[in-house]
């Protein structure tokens, strides 16, 4: 049994000479298996062992066993341990999660905590055969697409699962031989969790009823799929940097490269859009992919909420993914008023707005070819103090001579620019009448008059001063 774990450990390179390992024991008999491994491994290889045991602080008086036996047990070969004591339902209820989701949450960050405190390298988890074949069934039922079928792996980052190629009853047997006692963990038997029904009630059915050998033809499979779609996010990763790109704080998915790649790829992307943009990945499925793939046929200003407080909008290049709330942050800017009666400059985030007034004789030339971010006034008709915001609900534009108007919502949709982008843009307004939506269009009503005798210049250092856009 050690010499199988020993050549699946060296397979996916598990550990390494000065290795401090981080080793999550319950003291059920999966991580005492684990502890006995670890300790046998290190005859081949030197490296730490610290133990981490985590009382969730649900199960009363039997946690406290637990928690004296691991003592023990540590005590007995000398190993440094960490006891973690957690409120693991307030912690659920406070987070509006389950139990199972809470719990995960909770050791999670405690091993990250212990490993930092130790200098640690290594996370070694308890998970094996049965485990992988029940978590493959869960994301089978649960639509969680391809990534889902791969299973548990048996590295993941700095987590290492060493007994991922023995079942429990491998693991039961090795304990026998060794005349080592573990704990029994009474909630395993209660079905009142989706992996306990699995493990109780389908697994078993599957070995009696189906094939003997079910799980470990599943956990196989699973193994087996993960090779495959280790190679798919290989070639997957050109793909994202082709197509992908950083739009504000979310990311956009463009529709051009996105039509060229297979469909498997595209739904590959979507996921780690996701899971970069969020965080997280636990809670996102087949069916949160699937609308997104939808969400790229539909038309403009179309939108679909996600997990963890996502938000994807069809927008003209693609579809774009971002958090809904730094979304309402970004729309978020103080106004700033101007008085033009003296020249100055103010700050805006990070750019900075001139203005000054000059004499149209002056000027004359550059009136002629106006550029992106430098724009003249007239300065009769414009009030002594203008507005420097972003957009706000009844906004609109002067569009020619005639004096007819727009609103800027129209103004935005047939100029075709990016909702993402339309709440950042800076405009210059006075009440609701745009004067100059900046980087675009200025309006008619503010044209420099012939007659004028003073104009306001106006400007924002984007440094792209080189090009002229025409209003």
């Amino acid at each position: 049994m050690v010499k199988k774990v020993a050549a699946f450990a060296a397979e996916y390179q598990m550990l390494e000479k000065g290795d401090k390992v981080i080793a999550g024991i319950s003291g059920g008999a999966d991580s005492v298996c684990l502890l006995l491994m670890l300790l046998e491994l290190q005859k081949q290889i030197p490296f730490e062992v610290i133990v981490v045991h985590i009382n969730h602080g649900l199960r009363g008086e039997t946690a406290r066993r637990d928690e004296e036996f691991v003592e023990n047990l540590c005590r007995q070969y000398h190993l440094p341990i960490e006891i973690c004591r957690e409120d693991v339902e307030l912690f659920a209820k406070k987070g509006k999660q389950s139990l199972e989701e809470a719990g995960r949450n909770v050791r999670r960050a405690a091993f990250q905590r212990i490993l930092k405190k130790y200098g640690g390298t290594k996370i070694a988890l308890a998970h094996h055969k049965n485990d992988n074949a029940e978590t493959l069934l869960m994301n089978l039922a649960r639509g969680s697409g391809l990534s889902g079928l791969v299973g548990i792996r048996p590295v993941s980052g700095k987590t290492i699962r060493p007994l991922l190629c023995l079942t429990r009853a491998e693991i039961e047997q090795f304990l026998l031989q060794k005349n080592m006692t573990y704990c029994v963990d009474e909630t395993n038997a209660s079905n009142d969790y989706t992996r306990n029904r699995i493990r109780n009630c389908i697994l078993p059915l599957l070995e009696t009823e189906v094939n003997e050998k079910a799980v470990v033809h599943m956990a196989d499979t699973a193994g087996q799929l993960l090779k495959v779609y280790e190679y798919m996010e290989e070639q997957v990763e050109t793909c994202y940097q082709n197509s992908v790109r950083r739009e504000g704080h979310g990311l956009l998915f463009e529709e051009a490269p996105y039509k060229e790649m297979p469909d498997v790829f595209r739904g590959m992307i979507w996921k780690r859009m996701m899971r970069e943009v969020s965080g997280k990945e636990q809670n996102i499925h087949k069916a949160h992919i699937e609308s997104l793939s939808e969400l790229m046929k539909k038309q403009v200003g179309r939108q679909v909420n996600l997990p963890y407080g996502m938000l994807a909008e069809r927008c003209y290049e693609g579809v774009c993914i971002s958090m809904e709330k730094q979304r309402q942050k970004e729309g978020e800017t103080e106004s700033v008023d101007i008085d033009f009666r003296q020249d100055g400059n103010i700050r805006i985030g990070n750019q900075i707005l001139s203005y000054r007034t000059v004499n149209q004789m002056e000027e004359r030339d550059v009136l002629q070819e106006e550029k992106v971010y430098t724009k003249y006034f007239d300065y009769d008709i414009m009030n002594c103090t203008v507005t420097v915001r972003t957009r706000r609900p009844g906004d609109y534009i002067t569009i020619d001579g005639e004096g007819r108007t727009q609103k800027l919502k129209s103004y935005f949709i047939n100029e075709k620019i990016p909702r993402q982008e339309r709440e950042r843009l800076l405009l210059l307004a006075e009440g609701s009448h745009v004067l100059w939506v900046i980087g675009y269009r200025r309006g008619h009503a503010y044209h420099v008059k012939p007659h004028a005798e003073k104009i306001i210049e106006i400007s924002i250092n984007k440094g792209e001063e080189n090009h002229v856009r025409k209003d």
